[in-house]
């Protein structure tokens, strides 16, 4: 038998009033608790990274197979057998693969930076001779991917990010602009909303008209074998979508193991067109002579090909569903029907997508921290994290054991209710 449920809304004044009353009594009762829990990064939890903790006896030799010694200086592009496993994933060609440090994030911002000081295999002159350079950013969307561009001056201009993958009405007005030199996107199980970027997006992100020549997407897929459930979403041929369209220098391709083997110890990987890839190697040479292939080697041996890769992710995914499935759970018996919320319910990545009624994300992440709960800043998914509605919070799930996830959810509850009838009767 299923219970009627009144949005709050279509309560009278002296309901809302008595109901303030109640909710405030439930969240004293929360606060006295002295809760200490933490949902602000989508971090691995401890079981997940024992799962690689026998890269510790890795690896068992330091030749690759050819015989060459992985301990010595070269091979700028990676190992080959490393190199291989992340193909398979991102169902490229090896040859469009370059393998390097631990951090995707670092690759991205060797990009920028090559692309700022020197422009690209296409471009008329170095992005930072521009009077202007701008990005199209899709929201919400990866905080880490702003705050980058930020940092390097470049302007922000965003567009929504729906089910489907960017507003791609919205990304062709845009890109009309010739000062718009590029896009961010997390194709698959997007950051935060869990959003997968369909082929026919991608088909036409790929192919539509760009003032600029040179016009870059950043294809981040961090998340590409991280499944919540048995069916494994494929990701979009970004690389094959951009070359049979005559744009193949548009896609460059990231991915990491970051969230695979060990966060900070892994091994990051790009994918590009041989012209960009040719382009990306030459500006990287003058910083390094080689990655740590020694840990190419271990990663190697861990997994033995990208199948060993999917089976060990099926073990992430026995470890962190439940955690998911507690947050749906919590918000699903607490808010359903009230009309003060709206959240999604991920097949894979990392994070729940919460929104709340319009003007109180911040108040609720206010009400969170006072009674222990440690939310990601409202805001933090849209670029200088500003909400223009104040609606949005990223909620990441994987780091505490479930216990916690469960007691922070009801927690999170609490205050979401909270803060919209404090703004219901104000």
């Amino acid at each position: 038998m299923t219970t009627s449920v009144t949005p709050l809304s279509a309560l009278s004044a002296d309901d809302l009033a008595a109901r303030l009353t109640t909710v405030r009594a439930a969240y004293d009762e929360l606060k006295a608790r002295g809760l200490k829990l933490d949902l602000t990064r989508g971090k691995p939890g401890a079981d997940q990274l024992d799962l690689s903790n026998a890269l510790l006896d890795l690896p068992s030799s330091y030749r690759d197979r050819s015989g060459a010694d992985v301990r010595n200086y070269g091979g700028l592009d990676g190992l080959v057998e490393m190199r291989e496993i992340f193909a398979d994933l991102l169902a490229v060609d090896v040859a469009s693969v370059v393998c390097g440090g631990n951090s995707s994030l670092t690759m991205m911002h060797q990009v920028l930076t090559a692309l700022l000081l020197k422009g690209g295999p296409d471009s008329p002159r170095p992005w930072s001779q521009e009077p202007v350079v701008k990005f199209v950013c899709p929201v919400p969307g990866y905080d880490r991917h702003f705050t980058m561009l930020a940092e390097l001056g470049i302007e922000m201009v965003s567009v929504p990010m729906h089910s489907d993958g960017p507003d791609v009405a919205a990304v062709r007005a845009l890109v009309a602009d010739p000062s718009v030199k590029g896009m961010w996107i997390v194709p698959t199980y997007a950051n935060p909303t869990g959003a997968v970027c369909s082929a026919e997006v991608a088909a036409e992100l790929m192919a539509m008209p760009t003032a600029a020549p040179d016009f870059r997407i950043l294809w981040d897929n961090a998340y590409a074998v991280h499944h919540l459930t048995d069916e494994e979403t494929k990701s979009a041929d970004a690389l094959g979508l951009a070359a049979a369209s005559g744009h193949p220098n548009r896609p460059i391709m990231f991915a990491s193991t970051s969230k695979i083997t060990w966060a900070g110890a892994g091994v990051a990987a790009l994918a590009a067109s041989p012209e960009n890839r040719a382009w990306y190697l030459e500006r990287l040479g003058f910083a390094a002579i080689g990655p740590d292939k020694v840990n190419h080697l271990r990663h190697v041996e861990l997994f033995g090909d990208a199948d060993g890769v999917r089976a060990h992710m099926r073990k992430h995914r026995d470890l962190i569903a439940p955690k998911f499935a507690a947050v749906e759970d919590a918000l699903s018996s607490r808010l359903t029907g009230l009309g003060i919320a709206e959240w999604t319910v991920p097949t894979g990545g990392y994070f729940v997508n919460l929104d709340v009624l319009d003007g109180t994300a911040s108040r609720v992440v206010q009400l969170a921290k006072e009674a222990g709960i440690a939310l990601t800043p409202a805001g933090s998914a849209f670029p200088h994290g500003n909400d223009p509605r104040d609606r949005n919070i990223r909620l990441a799930p994987t780091f505490p054991v479930l216990a916690e996830v469960e007691a922070a959810m009801a927690g999170v509850a609490v205050c979401v209710e909270l803060a919209a009838l404090e703004q219901l009767t104000a």
